[in-house]
């Protein structure tokens, strides 16, 4: 699923659509059906930005476009006119550029402001408000396992499976740990290792994988086989080292 890095590197390829009068085309049927076109042809883009998981883009009038990414949705921005196999979910043309939406089940028009109050403090804020998220997640019951609760965009926004066990395994704290077992000094190394490797996947100089999608391969720290197992009630793949990030629920091995 792309996270919060890659939704503000989306954010800052639009910028090349900002203030123009925007051509708006729905191949895909489904979007098509949301009567997309019809309301945004020829309205000027006035802003896009990212707030956690989601892009905000801004028309004038006050609508906004707001796009959720979920598992497989890519945006692009292109030469105008340039060819292309698919059917996209919709395509913003500008005087130079186009902006393409591929694979975006979620897209609304709203005229709110874009739905995100329900969202914690963004991870890639500068500076993250990490004094709030740490009291978000001081009032969550103390059984509750870190990694699951650090996927929680009321909690935090922005972190996904991705970010949660790089930064887990940089910080050697166990996805498993439950809170109330873990320390505030544990909890705000891992949120602010979180903030440091996204911020340098949004400048251009994404961190290497250390240990997400490395189940059965040695740990660059200290070559114990890096484990996978699905983690919180939607099962997302929880990826750790049982050799230097030791403790909580760790589930016994198959």
């Amino acid at each position: 699923m792309p996270e919060g890095d890659a939704l503000r590197r989306a954010a800052q390829r639009l910028q090349v659509l900002v203030g123009q009068r925007v051509e708006v085309e729905t191949p895909h049927p489904r979007a098509a059906s949301k009567q997309l076109a019809d309301r945004l042809y020829g309205r000027v883009l006035e802003a896009v930005d990212a707030v956690g998981k989601h892009l905000l883009l801004r028309f004038e009038g006050g609508l906004v476009l707001q796009s959720h990414l979920r598992m497989t949705g890519r945006w692009r921005v292109e030469q105008r006119g340039a060819r292309r196999v698919g059917q996209p979910w919709l395509v913003l043309r500008g005087e130079t550029h186009e902006g393409v939406l591929w694979n975006g089940p979620v897209l609304e028009l709203r005229r709110d402001g874009g739905r995100v109050s329900h969202l914690g403090p963004d991870i890639l804020d500068t500076p993250p408000d990490l004094d709030t998220i740490v009291e978000r997640f001081r009032a969550q019951p103390r059984g509750r396992e870190l990694g699951d609760a650090l996927l929680d965009q009321r909690l935090v926004a922005g972190i996904g499976n991705l970010w949660k066990a790089e930064a887990l395994w940089d910080v050697r704290v166990s996805p498993w740990r439950v809170l109330g077992d873990v320390s505030e000094r544990e909890l705000r190394a891992a949120l602010d290792s979180a903030h440091r490797l996204m911020r340098a996947g949004v400048e251009g100089t994404r961190p290497l994988r250390r240990c997400y999608r490395r189940a059965g391969r040695p740990c660059p720290r200290c070559s114990t086989a890096i484990r996978s197992w699905p983690q919180g009630d939607d099962a997302r793949t929880a990826y750790w080292c049982p050799g230097c990030q030791r403790g909580g629920n760790e589930p016994k091995s198959a």
